[in-house]
C-alpha cells in the first residue's frame, strides 16, 4: 500500500502575462462568467450554485474539456485581494475518479509590464497508479494564456 506522501503532490508553473496583475485578477475576481468567452475549447460553461459571482466562497459549477473529453467541476472559490490569489477548492466532480484531493492555485506577481502568474496544482491521488494530474496543469496554463489575451483585448 503506498504512503500518504507518495499520493500527495504539487505541480507549479510560472506564466509570463501581458495584462497587469491587476487586469488578470479581476477577470477571475468579478468577471468570472466572462471566462467560457475567453478560453471556450478548455471551458464551456460555468454556472453559480450558491453565492454571487465575485463572492469569496461562491460555489461554481464548470463543464470543461480535458484530453477531448468533457467533465463537469463543483468548486468554491477563496481570494486574497491583498495578496492577489485565488484557490479553487474542488468540491465534487468528474476528477474525483482519480484524485481525493484537486487544488488549483493562482498567485499573481506585478511585474513593470505585465505580470507573472504562479500556477499550483495541490493533488492527492486515489490510488498510487493513477496519473500525476499533468494534465490538468497544461489545461490551466492554457486557461491563463487565453483569459490573459481576452483581457488584454478588452482593456483597449
Amino acid at each position: 500500500m503506498a504512503s500518504p506522501e507518495a499520493l500527495y503532490g504539487k505541480l507549479q508553473k510560472d506564466i509570463d502575462l501581458k495584462s497587469s496583475a491587476e487586469q488578470y485578477y479581476k477577470m477571475w475576481r468579478t468577471n468570472s462568467h466572462q471566462i467560457p468567452t475567453a478560453t471556450s475549447q478548455n471551458i464551456q460553461a460555468i454556472a453559480l450554485h450558491e453565492g454571487d459571482w465575485d463572492t469569496n466562497g461562491a460555489i461554481k459549477i464548470w463543464n470543461y474539456t480535458i484530453d477531448g473529453k468533457s467533465g463537469v467541476l463543483k468548486e468554491k472559490v477563496e481570494f486574497d485581494d491583498e495578496n492577489m490569489t485565488f484557490t479553487i477548492h474542488g468540491i465534487e466532480g468528474d476528477i474525483y475518479d482519480e484524485y481525493k484531493v484537486y487544488r488549483p492555485v493562482c498567485k499573481l506577481v506585478p511585474k513593470t509590464k505585465g505580470c507573472v502568474a504562479k500556477l499550483a496544482i495541490e493533488y492527492e491521488r486515489v490510488k498510487e497508479d493513477m496519473p500525476i494530474p499533468n494534465n490538468y496543469m497544461d489545461i490551466f496554463v492554457n486557461m491563463t494564456q487565453d483569459i490573459d489575451s481576452y483581457a488584454v483585448a478588452s482593456s483597449t
